[in-house]
């Protein structure tokens, strides 16, 4: 079974669960209130979480519900202040995407004070949330730099792009640097903060090279920091393999080049996960005490040869 199928029973399940609880309850799917979800994500400069959102607004529109979407843009400040509007808007149902897990507890807390079913979303948040859907992210940093070392036979020198300060990308770090010890000969010789971002990785990755002139290896947290990564690689004209998360469009693309140095990534599921967030938040919402608190998401690591028939 793969991954679509899994998750699809498990937002089948959900969803079935909650329309049991309200039937239980005796509260009415469909009534004179219209549901409204609100969604805050960190940032939507990035086709992983537009994708994310499109998703979100086609279940949302086949349940009749309205949508309010936000954008953080990496602040937590902006986040909070977001939530805040959203609640005032009479929002029932909150997906919580967060800049930083423990930044955005006052929006959490402001939200369960509210009254609103709060689910983070591919990030952990601190605070009372009713539940979390994200994918297994140290499978997802484990999963890469296990097919870094072995491309690597396993010697070499190797470098870490780290992000924002949120679970996941903890977590993937730990993965990452888990696989990586377990080859004697790779030699980790730094870690530095890409910021998840483009521009900036590309310049990190720059003086990565210039003061480490035998890297072989590079792992960066998420794909559109990789993709900055990648052009200060063949800038460079060193062989240095690439490995990420995410299975962005680009990245995917890049990956199939035959001469490409990037070699691989742990792919997410963003569709699968916020449809299955959704069908979690409405089965809190409808009062279905016995649903998860935590619904994992299954990752993929995805090479040259499954790259040419993947895509979210």
């Amino acid at each position: 079974m793969n991954i679509s199928e899994i998750a699809a029973r498990v937002r089948k399940a959900s969803l079935v669960t909650a329309c049991g609880a309200a039937l239980a309850t005796g509260a009415a799917v469909a009534d004179d209130h219209t549901l409204t979800i609100g969604m805050s994500f960190q940032e939507l400069n990035n086709e992983y979480f537009v994708t994310m959102q499109q998703a979100l607004e086609a279940a949302a529109d086949s349940l009749g519900a309205e949508v309010i979407i936000t954008d953080a843009r990496h602040d937590v400040a902006k986040q909070v202040s977001d939530v805040e509007d959203m609640i005032q808007r009479g929002i029932d149902i909150l997906l919580l995407n967060p800049a930083d897990t423990v930044g955005v507890e006052t929006a959490v807390l402001a939200a369960r004070e509210a009254g609103v079913t709060t689910v983070a979303i591919d990030a952990q948040a601190n605070g009372p949330i009713d539940g979390f859907v994200g994918s297994k992210n140290y499978d997802a940093g484990y999963l890469a730099c296990d097919h870094l070392a072995e491309q690597l036979d396993g010697t070499g020198q190797v470098a870490l792009l780290d992000g924002i300060p949120v679970v996941p990308i903890l977590q993937r770090i730990e993965g990452c640097t888990a696989a990586l010890e377990e080859h004697p000969g790779i030699e980790i010789v730094t870690k530095q903060n890409g910021r998840q971002d483009r521009s900036h990785a590309m310049v990190v990755t720059e003086n990565i090279i210039q003061a480490h002139p035998n890297l072989d290896g590079l792992f960066s947290v998420n794909d559109i920091g990789s993709l900055g990564a990648l052009v200060a690689i063949e800038a460079s004209g060193q062989d240095i393999k690439l490995v990420s998360v995410d299975g962005h469009p680009e990245a995917i693309e890049a990956i199939q080049r035959p001469d490409s140095a990037f070699i691989a990534t742990s792919a997410q599921y963003p569709r699968d996960m916020v449809r299955v967030g959704l069908g979690l938040g409405l089965a809190k919402y409808w009062g279905a005490n016995t649903a998860p608190a935590e619904i994992p998401i299954d990752v993929e690591l995805i090479d040259r040869d499954m790259a040419v028939d993947f895509s979210w």
